[in-house]
């Protein structure tokens, strides 16, 4: 057998990694998006009272590899009502651009966004393994969002036995 010299470079030197700049960068878009929040909140409220609308209930499910908004109902009262088709601007932060971007999304659009975005920051892997399921209540009246999820728990176990 001949022996080869090898025909790949030398690999790279370590390179430093400022994990400090990146938890940094991290924490100011975290606090932009949280600056976008009552905005969007105050929209949707003035909105959803506008449209008569005094509760809204979003039911998810995490249940197998992938979380989804079940069902997303509006209420006038005790009686169940349809979203207008009305349209409110919404303000995002994408992850290409710093800047927040204005889009125009339905009543029930901004409603399923923020439960999304609220399940993400209140139960990261909701969506995941079997997660979280519960509901939102968006009440209009008390300007204000509830969440009541339950979580469905896996064990696994091991034990060793020496002998």
């Amino acid at each position: 057998m001949t022996q080869a010299e090898p025909t790949l470079p030398a690999p790279m030197p370590p390179s430093t990694i400022d994990m400090g700049a990146i938890f940094a960068a991290h924490g100011e878009r975290m606090a932009r998006i949280e600056a976008l929040r009552p905005g969007n909140k105050d929209r949707l409220f003035d909105a959803l009272t506008a449209a008569g609308i005094t509760y809204v209930i979003v039911s998810f499910d995490g249940a197998g590899d992938s979380g989804q908004i079940e069902s997303i109902d509006a209420r006038a009262g005790d009686k169940a009502v349809d979203f207008p088709v009305v349209v409110i601007p919404y303000a995002a932060l994408t992850w290409d651009n710093p800047e927040a971007e204005m889009r125009n999304l339905s009543l029930e659009d901004v409603v399923e966004q923020l439960a999304y975005d609220f399940l993400s920051d209140a139960h990261g892997g909701w969506e995941n393994n079997d997660g979280a399921y519960g509901e939102f209540c968006f009440d209009a009246a008390a300007r204000c969002i509830h969440l009541e999820f339950n979580e469905r728990f896996t064990s696994s176990e091991l034990f060793t036995h020496d002998f």
